[in-house]
């Protein structure tokens, strides 16, 4: 290991979660008696639009009412208010205005369909009425059903915030919200590792339950016990349990047994309780069906492993990928596929190092690829007009046959135990050797401790590339001159891999570079726009107060100077760089260019930001989540030339949740990103070279290779904080119409 590599290991916090397999059981909760009876729409034939009433409950004069709301607002004035204004507004369209109760009805309903973003939807209802009638019951209800929507979504900080929330407000029936509430917080906690944490709050939800949910509450705190290492108290808990009458709860005790046989080295007694699992007849019309036997196959697969039989895991572990596709294919909730990709990352990991132990390289890659992206996939299908058919990954034979002889494609997979790497050419797909096994652990340290040195400007930065570069790139063993599309994994994503260096040079100064989430994203980019015609779009340097942000004249002049090369560009500076001019324009340009200020929400990162102006020095945010609502899929080219507009959070689907993702999925075919804060002189003169190579012909790859090492020649910019910010993304083989 390098001198550089045990450098960065060392005096770093990296954030990390455990994964637990945590199924979602929305499923489970309508038969746990969360749901209602209560439709799901109103009848095409409903009387005129009225209020209907709110079960009884203790009267609340007005100034209870105010002082609810209040409440609500300081206890989470970041989710609990936006919820309660989108609900606001919702209900406000609402033909037919339903009593809170049913609008709770609809959230459990919905989520039990994955249908996520609706789910939250009508709950965000529910909390409006409970805040405008001042129904304390309601809006514990309300709360709880939120969290119940962000926790299968995976967003685990607004589920615990929810939870938290719903816990002040028991209501009439406690056991209608506590223990939910509670199980929430202990499936929040499993899932990021702290078992101790989740045990005491499957307890909680236990004694405070009803007797139709505690069956499901024992199944977690079992799992919890299971991943704790008391397996004791994990036997008698489920020793204790009655066989459920319900079919899916029966189907999560069974799964549970089998792990406790897995910890307590039992296999063969496993594999016979997971195989009867997955051998039971699945209710085509019950996507929870498919999932259970999704993860029954998992298990199978574990207790095969233990009994030493590699072979038949893989198969088994492949029998299961088809059965998560299936699964998936019955939601439509991009939230929920994504949730349910991240629970299967355990799955896809250990096939891929199942099939790489055997020595069957192409089906590792192929398992890799199906890996990524998969919500970003379908929604770059359905925003490009792609054929339904096209939302799944392409195979290697495919993805081969779709090379130029010159391209070469570095797609990168880690693991918890070791980096693997394939690389890929017309000629076939070999895997990579790297000297040391590069835990994702440590890659996360390394990763982060470069872009210090980087954003810190260290003088010692070409040895730190250069070791970087001998540890990751030289065994991947890339001719200089070939065309590189790299496909990061997990921490890689923050490597600005043109920085690196190798045969004494920057990999920028050999190899033209590009990067993309997945190489069959990037393949359906490449062919849904293969050239843009000259129509250029830009907004530079909004007026806003300069309380809010500083002004950026060398914005205004960036943009200014790359329009020269685009005759009829259409350009917004100062008020006129408003977010309604980027709404009502963007979608019908091919070049968008926005150079402006950004802010990054790393907590939640469909929040990032990107600032424009309402014309009258206010700000106006552009938001991922926004971004997402547009229909872009005209757009070639969409330049964030701002600070850090390409980081985001990476999550175990290996999903960069931010601009990078709300881009894509709105359409755009290409995207420029920046990985942290960019100098203003630097970032025109780069983007100036950029377009001007565009204008003139030159493909997009070639034009940022050529842009980077124009920065790069200027001996005051030669540091890699100055060139090397900017990734493109997507369609690396674009070109403008000349």
């Amino acid at each position: 290991m390098t001198a550089l590599v045990t450098l960065a290991f060392s005096g770093l916090l990296v954030c990390g979660s455990a994964a637990a397999n945590c199924a979602p059981d929305a499923a489970l909760l309508a038969s746990a008696g969360l749901a209602s009876s209560a439709p799901l729409a109103a009848p095409a034939a409903a009387p005129a639009p009225q209020a209907r009433r709110a079960a009884p409950v203790a009267p609340v004069d007005g100034g209870s009412r105010e002082a609810l709301a209040a409440l609500a607002r300081l206890q989470d004035a970041d989710t609990a208010l936006s919820l309660a204004a989108e609900g606001a507004a919702l209900y406000a369209r609402e033909r037919v205005k339903l009593d809170g109760y049913a609008y709770c009805s609809q959230a459990v309903e919905l989520a039990d369909l994955g249908e996520l973003r609706e789910s939250a939807r009508a709950a965000s209802m529910a909390l409006h009425v409970a805040l405008e009638t001042g129904n304390p019951d309601l809006l514990g209800k309300a709360y709880r059903d939120l969290s119940i929507a962000f926790s299968y979504a995976g967003q685990l900080e607004r589920a615990e915030q929810f939870a938290t929330l719903a816990l002040k407000y028991p209501g009439l029936d406690p056991t209608q919200v506590l223990g939910p509430a509670n199980k929430i917080l202990g499936d929040v906690r499993a899932r990021q590792g702290r078992y101790a944490e989740a045990i005491a709050y499957y307890d909680q939800a236990e004694k405070g339950s009803s007797p139709r949910f505690q069956p499901l509450v024992q199944a977690s705190l079992a799992n919890a016990l299971i991943q704790s290492g008391d397996l004791a108290r994990a036997r008698s808990t489920l020793d204790a349990m009655p066989e459920p009458a319900d079919r899916a709860q029966r189907a999560q005790l069974a799964r549970t047994r089998g792990k406790l046989l897995l910890a307590e080295n039992q296999p063969a007694q496993a594999l016979a309780v997971f195989r009867q699992l997955a051998d039971t007849p699945v209710d085509a019309a019950a996507g929870d069906g498919v999932f259970y036997r999704a993860w029954a196959l998992d298990g199978m697969s574990r207790s095969q492993a233990a009994l030493g039989d590699d072979a038949a895991a893989a198969a088994s572990l492949d029998q299961a990928l088809d059965e998560f596709e299936r699964a998936r294919a019955q939601f439509r909730s991009d939230d929920f596929k994504m949730g349910l990709f991240s629970d299967a990352q355990s799955v896809f990991e250990r096939a891929i190092a199942l099939h790489d132990k055997l020595g069957q390289v192409e089906r590792a890659f192929d398992i890799s690829e199906r890996s990524r992206a998969r919500a970003l996939l379908d929604s770059i299908a359905g925003r490009a007009d792609l054929n339904s058919n096209e939302t799944t990954a392409l195979d290697v034979q495919t993805l081969r046959a779709g090379l130029a002889p010159d391209e070469v494609v570095v797609a990168f997979h880690t693991l918890p135990d070791h980096l693997v790497a394939w690389v890929l050419t017309r000629e076939g797909v070999r895997e990579a050797h790297f000297p040391t096994a590069l835990p994702r652990a440590d890659l996360v340290k390394l990763v982060e401790a470069y872009r210090t040195a980087l954003i810190g400007r260290n003088a010692g930065i070409v040895t730190a590339s250069d070791q970087i570069g001998r540890l990751l790139l030289a065994p991947l063993q890339i001719p200089a001159g070939k065309r590189l599309l790299i496909v990061p994994h997990g921490p890689l994503h923050y490597l600005p891999f043109q920085a690196l260096r190798l045969d004494g040079k920057y990999l920028i100064e050999r190899n033209p570079v590009a990067l993309a989430p997945s190489v069959s994203i990037a393949a359906r980019l490449a062919a849904h726009a293969p050239q843009a015609q000259s129509h250029l779009l830009g907004f530079g340097n909004p007026t806003v107060a300069a309380s809010v942000a500083a002004p950026l004249p060398g914005a205004e002049r960036e943009v200014r100077a790359l329009a020269a090369d685009f005759p009829g560009a259409r350009l917004f500076f100062g008020a006129q760089a408003t977010r309604a001019n980027f709404d009502e324009y963007a979608p019908q340009s091919q070049l968008v260019h926005v150079a402006s200020h950004a802010l990054v929400d790393t907590l939640d990162p469909l929040h990032s930001k990107v600032l424009f102006t309402d014309g009258d020095g206010q700000p106006v945010y552009l938001e991922a989540k926004d971004v997402m609502a547009l229909k872009l899929d005209g757009v070639a080219l969409l330049t964030l030339s701002a600070c850090e507009s390409g980081l985001g959070r990476v999550e175990n689907g290996d999903e960069v949740l931010g601009f990078t993702r709300a881009f894509l999925s709105a359409g755009t075919s290409s995207l420029l990103a920046s990985l942290w804060p960019v100098s203003d002189a630097a970032t025109e003169k780069l983007m100036t070279t950029f377009y001007g190579d565009l204008a003139h012909g030159a493909n997009a790859q070639d034009a940022m290779r050529d842009a980077q090492r124009a920065v790069l020649a200027n001996p005051a910019t030669a540091h890699p904080y100055y060139w090397a910010p900017f990734n493109l993304i997507g369609n690396w083989r674009l070109r403008v119409a000349r």
